[in-house]
């Protein structure tokens, strides 16, 4: 293991370390400088990954945040592409294996970044919380504010300890499947806003979306900076498509991968939505399924 140290920033204020018995005591966020206080006593996980793109293993070992342990999307994150979508769940056996091996235990905090604005670390989030974890945070802005808030930077390889990660019968999130998903009061679609109206699909072979949903981009759920916005203003823009502590509400996307960024962004609004993983690449699988566009 080879590892070094970049640079030292500014020591961070005292923080409270999240406690695994305290659910949500402090939301689903934790900001640069409450990650910096609590290192040593939470279990990072960098989820660096750009879609299409290469593996975010060369960036992991070019520079992280001190211990984290890197966690790809594709491999850790998702199963085989089929017709569950292109990101379908991964294997529970091999999920928790991959947790296990990034540190994660039942008893200790963990923390999720990436360099996506929390898009990638949200599915971690969520797979987590899905999976049992009772306590699991996305960093605010990730790698970015990470850095731009001068805390330490460490490159190389990092040997986690093993973790004790075990799949939990008790799931801390709900998901939806395929025959759900014309059910549930509010139906969030976390795509672009032209891939919803079908005005451009790069990616699946069908445009359009389901029929009766709405979309929220992800990008509406961010500031200029990159950061989520506050809990006031998150719950304003999910209520001005319907969706409230009171309604029964879904997110998709693509493949399951982003629509996890709406749900957080919901989490921190204080309203508990599903997450339907097949999202939109199963959807157009079967053609008997209705398309909508515009």
């Amino acid at each position: 293991m080879s590892r070094r140290i970049l640079s030292q920033g500014p020591s961070a204020a005292t923080a409270t370390v999240p406690r695994v018995d305290d659910d949500f005591a402090t939301g689903p966020l934790i900001s640069p400088d409450e990650l910096a206080a609590a290192l040593g006593r939470v279990t990072v996980l960098d989820v660096r990954y750009v879609m299409g793109g290469p593996a975010g293993r060369g960036e992991h070992a070019a520079g992280h945040v001190p211990g984290a342990a890197y966690v790809d999307l594709d491999e850790d994150l998702a199963g085989p592409p089929g017709r569950g979508g292109r990101h379908p769940l991964p294997d529970e056996a091999r999920f928790a294996g991959a947790m296990r091996r990034a540190g994660v235990r039942a008893d200790r905090p963990v923390v999720a970044y990436d360099d996506w604005q929390g898009r990638a670390a949200a599915r971690a989030w969520w797979l987590l919380r899905f999976h049992g974890h009772p306590d699991v945070r996305v960093l605010d802005g990730g790698w970015t504010a990470w850095r731009e808030a001068g805390h330490v930077v460490e490159t190389g390889e990092t040997a986690p300890e093993p973790g004790d990660f075990v799949v939990s019968p008790t799931k801390r999130m709900p998901a939806i499947g395929v025959e759900e998903v014309l059910g549930v009061d509010v139906l969030v679609d976390a795509r672009a806003p032209e891939r919803f109206r079908g005005e451009t699909e790069p990616v699946d072979p069908v445009a359009g979306h389901v029929p009766g949903a709405v979309n929220v981009p992800t990008t509406a759920n961010l500031d200029d900076r990159g950061r989520f916005l506050r809990p006031e203003r998150l719950r304003e823009a999910y209520a001005g498509v319907g969706a409230d502590a009171a309604a029964s509400v879904a997110a998709y996307c693509g493949s399951g991968v982003t629509a996890a960024h709406d749900v957080l962004a919901m989490e921190v609004a204080g309203i508990r939505a599903a997450l339907y993983p097949g999202s939109w690449s199963e959807w157009v699988t079967d053609p008997s399924r209705p398309v909508e566009t515009g």
